[in-house]
């Protein structure tokens, strides 16, 4: 039986694991990276510490098998992110030069990719949503996209934005038909975006 819970610290090994196993354009990642944590770091970890915004996790009879983290000001997230989440992460992952996928996540720590400045006045919020294949086909990601965008404009806040893998095209088709175009085209693949008001 799924069901959709307010995420919290005790949720953080599970939600890990839904990123990893997600980690490749939806697909396992576990067989691409040293480090099993190192996604988690960098895409679930600061939404679950911070505890602000919608934190939504999917649960059964076997764990977390999803989520979704947002953050309704990308722009004071970003901010809180640089004093209180990355400065232990860089202290504990030194830069690599080895050329591995570590590494390239590594540098990430060391250098956050931004949201675009043209982004945040009309989207300032971001989300992110990964789902076990266990739990897709079951209408919990228009669910949980649904529930983010209430709750989003019962806070008032006028626009959200996320970015897609350009190999993830079920993904994007899916976002589409939410409601969700196309902002910009980026080399790795798109950043989707919805105004709320």
């Amino acid at each position: 039986m799924l069901r959709i819970e307010p995420a919290g610290l005790h949720d953080l090994p599970g939600a890990y694991r839904v990123c990893l196993l997600t980690g490749d354009a939806g697909h396992d990642a576990t067989g691409i990276y040293r480090d099993p944590d190192l996604l988690g770091h960098l895409y679930v970890g600061a939404y679950l510490a911070r505890g602000e915004g919608t934190q939504l996790v999917v649960a059964d009879e076997e764990g977390v098998a999803g989520y979704l983290l947002s953050a309704d000001d990308t722009s004071a997230y970003q901010a809180w992110a640089e004093q209180v989440w990355w400065p232990p992460l860089r202290a504990r992952y030194p830069r690599q030069d080895d050329g591995s996928a570590d590494a390239r996540l590594v540098r990430l720590i060391h250098e956050p990719p931004l949201a675009a400045p043209a982004t945040t006045p009309a989207y300032p919020a971001h989300l992110h949503i990964d789902l076990l294949a266990r739990t897709r086909g079951s209408g919990l990601g228009r669910t949980l996209i649904e529930r983010l965008l209430t709750e989003l404009r019962s806070r008032g806040v006028v626009g959200v934005h996320f970015g897609v893998s350009g190999r993830n095209t079920n993904a994007i088709g899916f976002y589409e038909h939410l409601g969700f175009e196309t902002l910009e085209q980026e080399r790795w693949g798109v950043t989707m975006g919805m105004r709320l008001g």
